[in-house]
């Protein structure tokens, strides 16, 4: 059974927390004092709130928004899922593109009674950024616009417009209703003109296998095992999660940065030896020849290898109120890599409303989203984040308070 990671998104009040209550309740995923828990809570109101099930700080239930983002769990007997319930304010960008950053689908609701709002679209061009390949539009409240086809088709063609001019490759537009259960478990009968699925059968079945990247073959090496134990004397193995491609014992690899080259004498899994290791498989990798291999190193193939650079474009998502500026010294993590680097150049921050690029910008804000030039103490194997997520995104880190203050996605690598 594979695993389906998916974030919410949208504006502010269009129902993202109501959703995945929704969700979970009519998938009979939460225990009876959960809900009964809810019920207390909801007291005076004319329903029982499901988004209590997700708003879980004080705060968010004070003022009835989502503030962080709340991860929860499910599962049908089709397939697992991971949700991400990400906040609509403008403020809390930074906690969206973290909730999306590792999700294989994004749903973006939209409240049929207001129609694409500006934080709709941000949201829907940060999911086009991040690479999402999945991608549902849940026209919200539709029980408040009387089920309307005619409203419904005017805001499915309002998005289609708007999506012409991102990089979405599959687009799901579903009508629904996530206090009345609308098309959320089961199609509607109050909407017997929509002839698509509902959310859950989407999500039991949107293809996601070929998502991944099984050409580009890349190891990150996290821990070098060494027993030394009598039953294992001579036992060496380089443990991580695979990041793309294909690993199959005889297979001949180069390690980077070394570049010396060995074929995989064996591959172990956490319950013994596999016949093929692939992303995400954490495993450890056995090679037939001893090399000088520690953790940040790369294993790869010697004819398609990751491009080492020191010279980093990437577009970056600003988390901290400290602006970004030009010649600011950072901590870089990518992949299991460790290393500094130095803001050569702001090139220009994106206004995410318009999409237009503003140059000739001194600095980066909280929540704010540009193009940066970093240059790196030690090279670093990446590729361009389209290509590969994995190794193709990384992070920032103030050296002083070892805090995250950025995330990074690269566009292209320069050759050294």
């Amino acid at each position: 059974m594979d695993i389906l990671r998916f974030a919410t998104a949208g504006s502010v009040d269009d129902g993202k927390s109501t959703l995945i209550g929704r969700l979970l309740y009519d998938s009979k995923s939460i225990f009876e004092d959960q809900y009964e828990a809810v019920e207390r809570a909801s007291a005076g109101n004319d329903y029982v709130n499901l988004a209590l099930l997700t708003d879980g700080l004080r705060a968010e239930r004070e003022q009835g928004i989502t503030i962080d983002v709340a991860y929860r769990y499910f599962a049908t007997p089709r397939r697992k899922f991971i949700i991400a319930d990400t906040p609509g304010h403008i403020q809390y960008t930074r906690n969206m593109v973290t909730g999306a950053s590792t999700a294989d689908l994004a749903i973006v609701l939209v409240d049929a009674r207001k129609g694409i709002l500006e934080q709709s679209r941000r949201h829907s061009f940060l999911v086009s950024l991040l690479r999402v390949p999945h991608l549902v539009v849940a026209v919200n409240k539709m029980d408040l616009v009387d089920y309307s086809q005619e409203v419904f088709e005017q805001i499915a063609s309002e998005f289609t417009g708007f999506a012409s001019k991102l990089d979405f490759p599959d687009v799901q537009i579903i009508p629904i209703s996530a206090l009345e259960g609308d098309n959320i478990v089961h199609r509607s009968k109050n909407m017997p003109w929509y002839e698509g699925p509902s959310l859950l059968h989407h999500l039991e079945h949107v293809h996601i296998a070929s998502d991944r990247n099984f050409v580009d073959a890349r190891f990150p090496v996290q821990y070098v095992i060494r027993p030394q134990s009598r039953e294992f004397p001579d036992y060496r193995g380089y443990a991580g999660t695979v990041a793309g491609g294909v690993f199959k014992p005889g297979d001949e690899v180069m390690v980077l940065p070394s570049g010396f080259t060995s074929r995989i004498a064996g591959i172990d899994g956490p319950s013994g030896p596999v016949a093929e290791a692939f992303s995400p498989m954490s495993v450890t990798i056995r090679l037939e020849d001893e090399i000088d291999i520690s953790r940040g190193d790369m294993i790869c193939r010697p004819h398609n290898t990751p491009h080492v650079t020191q010279d980093v474009d990437a577009m970056v998502c600003w988390m901290t109120d400290e602006p970004l500026r030009p010649r600011q010294k950072l901590a870089v993590k990518h992949t299991t890599r460790s290393a500094r680097a130095m803001v050569k150049e702001l090139q220009y921050r994106l206004d995410v409303n318009t999409l237009h690029r503003e140059e000739g910008v001194e600095q980066l804000g909280l929540n704010d989203i540009g193009r940066v030039r970093l240059r790196t103490t030690v090279p670093l194997f990446a590729d361009p984040y389209g290509r590969n997520r994995a190794t193709g995104g990384f992070i920032l880190v103030d050296e002083a308070t070892n805090r995250t203050v950025g995330a990074g996605m690269l566009n292209t690598t320069g050759q050294d």
